[in-house]
């Protein structure tokens, strides 16, 4: 008679986070400052308050943005601050930084309100195969997050992990 086949890592008692359900929806889009500058090096304030005023910022509805300046040029603070109102108009989120500062700066805002007690004392594994662009700041949010409360934490798939950390016996 042959034997029976046991799935060991369907009866473990791990738990698996796949940060991909905390990904926030929505297209990413960069605004980039240098578009605006004259000759490519200076802000001139008359003419970015003028496109300011014209610009249709509907084209941001729903999305999240990135606000740069790829150009090596000094813009005011204050030229950010009127895109930041315009945006806030249309926008679901911005940054001042790039992509990955946008994508880091959406993940933290996700995991804000994860609530780790559902995981104390418990083998955690944050799930490390993904479709979608996870930082590795989000991967350090939820092990600042987790580490004070799981028996132990690890990342990759359940079976294959390697072992982030483990409470000491008698913790």
């Amino acid at each position: 008679m042959a034997e029976e086949i046991i799935n060991r890592v369907a009866s473990s008692p791990l738990v698996t986070i796949n940060l991909e359900e905390f990904y926030p929806e929505g297209p990413r889009l960069v605004f980039d400052m240098k578009e605006h500058l004259f000759q490519g090096l200076i802000l001139r304030e008359k003419d970015f308050r003028a496109f300011i005023k014209e610009n249709d910022w509907s084209q941001y509805e729903g999305s999240y943005v990135s606000v740069i300046c790829s150009a090596d040029a000094i813009v005011p603070t204050w030229a950010y601050m009127l895109v930041a109102q315009k945006l806030s108009q249309h926008a679901l989120g911005f940054v001042f930084g790039d992509l990955e500062d946008l994508e880091t700066s959406l993940f933290q805002r996700a995991l804000a309100d994860f609530n780790p007690s559902e995981f104390q004392d418990k083998p955690v594994v944050i799930k490390g195969c993904f479709d979608k662009p996870i930082p590795t700041g989000a991967y350090m949010e939820i092990t600042r997050i987790l580490a004070p409360h799981v028996k132990s934490l690890m990342y990759g798939e359940p079976c294959s992990t390697v072992p982030i950390y483990k409470k000491k016996a008698g913790v």
